[in-house]
This record gives structure tokens, C-alpha cells and sequence, in this order.
């Protein structure tokens, strides 16, 4: 993109440009660039845990783990703060990605990959997943709830360090929370309560190298969807081959264009299911 013209930059991009017009930071594209940079991350996690003390010392967007099948899985944002405390923050504008075991599997995925053979279970990370939904996801009309196990017979916390939060994006009041909820519905950085948050969408919608780095995110995303659908296309075409029964698997993988790996772990679920 460097090397392009303005005029051909902005023809080659010209749905994306009508497309970054729009984000918000509840657009979770958006939101996982802004939130990559460590200050951005910082802050959010301060107001949201009302800790000014909290310091991150990194932050990934779009960051990868995998779970105990070795299937990848993507988080929207992943932080860790100066006292090691794993943060996986979420953005959700549908009611359905935000259910409580869609928590619960975030929140065993990152103890599955904080840990190393070996380790004590004692010196496992404090971990927080945290989901900022558009709508109010648990309905109770609270601008946040804050998830913790309890002993039942006592009512005392169980202290397993491993916490749930979700943020309700429809409260927009003056709390500090309830303007940060504001600026997450923000299309126009003008329109933003907070300079460090407006600076870094300013960055993203306005100069040249902020738009460049989102149209290729853009991109990029798109690629990976059309990866994504010819993989489950190959998938369910190897599926049939299988119940056909006339192929072998070696034959399924070439046509496919699939590992035999791939294909045998294909008819392993197939025969199990």
C-alpha cells in the first residue's frame, strides 16, 4: 500500500474506507487494533476493575490458543499486568456469544495455556474474562456484573482467582464506566470522552498509516474467512467421500486437498459419533 498513489490507495480501498467510517469500538475488527496498544488496554482495564494501580505490560489482539483438541482458538484481546493477572477482554454485540459457558470456556482455555507441565497448581495465573456486550446480556439492568464461585452451605468466595465480568454497553451514564460505554457507540472520535481512546480511533479513521494498517487487517480477514469456508468446504466433501466408502483415505486426502492426519481424525469422529 505504501507504494500506491493516494488516488489508487483510496480506489483499491474504497469499501473499506466506507466500512472503517463506521466502526466503534463494539465492533470487535476495530476494537482489537485500538486495544492492542498496551496505554489503550491499560486504561480500559482501570475503569472497568476501577484499579488505577493496575499496570499492563502487554497485549495482543486476535491472539491465538489452543484447546486440549489442538484446535485454534482467537481471542479478541489478551493482556497480562505487572503482577502476572491474564486478562482476555471480549467483545460481543450478540446476546447468544456471550453465554456463561462461552466464559467458562475462555476462562479454562487461558489456565490450559498459562501453565506448563510440571507447574504447581498453586502458582496458576489470576485470571479475568471479561465481555462487553451491546445489550444487556445477563438482564438484570446493571452496568456490570461481576462473576465469582461461591461455597453455597456458607456464602463465602472459593478463591480460585478465576473471574467473570460483563460489561453492559447500554448504560451510558456519567460514571466513569458509563462514558467509556459512550465512546465504545462512537463512530466519530469527536464525539469521545476520552483523549487517549479519540486519539487512537483518530489514528485508525483519519492518518494515512492508521488506515493503511486497517485496510490490511481488512483484508487479511478476509482471506482467512475465504481459507476458513474452503477448509469446512473440504471437510464436508471428505465426510462424504467417507460414508461412500469408496475411496481410501489417502485418495480422500488428495481430492480434497486435506493432510491424511486431517482425513483419518475425520473418520475417527465419524465412527465415534
Amino acid at each position: 500500500c505504501e507504494v500506491m498513489s493516494d488516488l489508487d490507495f483510496e480506489r483499491k480501498h474504497a469499501e473499506d474506507f466506507q466500512r472503517l467510517r463506521k466502526f466503534r469500538l463494539l465492533d470487535d475488527d476495530f476494537m482489537n487494533k485500538v486495544f492492542e496498544d498496551k496505554a489503550c488496554a491499560e486504561f480500559l482495564l482501570q475503569i472497568i476493575l476501577q484499579r488505577t494501580d493496575l499496570r499492563v505490560q502487554g497485549a495482543h489482539g486476535q491472539h491465538d490458543i489452543k484447546n486440549l483438541q489442538g484446535r485454534s482458538v482467537r481471542l479478541d484481546i489478551l493482556a497480562v499486568d505487572e503482577a502476572d493477572r491474564v486478562y482476555n477482554i471480549e467483545i460481543q454485540r450478540s446476546d447468544k456469544g456471550a453465554g456463561a459457558k462461552r466464559a467458562r470456556y475462555n476462562s479454562s482455555l487461558i489456565d490450559a495455556n498459562v501453565t506448563e507441565p510440571g507447574d504447581e497448581y498453586e502458582k496458576l495465573n489470576e485470571t479475568c474474562v471479561i465481555f462487553i456486550t451491546e445489550h444487556d446480556a445477563l438482564g438484570g439492568g446493571y452496568p456490570i456484573y461481576h462473576i465469582d464461585r461461591i461455597i453455597k452451605e456458607t456464602g463465602a468466595l472459593f478463591r480460585d482467582e478465576s473471574h467473570i465480568l460483563y460489561v453492559n454497553a447500554q448504560i451510558k451514564d456519567d460514571t466513569a464506566l458509563g462514558k467509556l460505554m459512550h465512546d465504545f457507540s462512537c463512530t466519530s472520535d469527536e464525539e469521545m470522552h476520552y483523549q487517549i481512546l479519540a486519539d487512537r480511533v483518530r489514528y485508525f479513521k483519519e492518518d494515512r498509516e492508521g488506515v493503511v494498517t486497517m485496510c490490511k487487517a481488512m483484508e487479511d480477514m478476509r482471506n482467512e474467512a475465504a481459507r476458513e469456508a474452503e477448509k469446512m468446504k473440504a471437510i464436508r466433501m471428505a465426510r462424504l467421500m467417507i460414508e461412500d466408502g469408496k475411496l481410501n483415505y489417502e485418495d480422500i486426502a488428495m481430492y480434497t486437498e486435506l493432510t491424511l492426519e486431517e482425513v483419518e481424525k475425520i473418520a475417527l469422529e465419524k465412527k465415534s459419533a
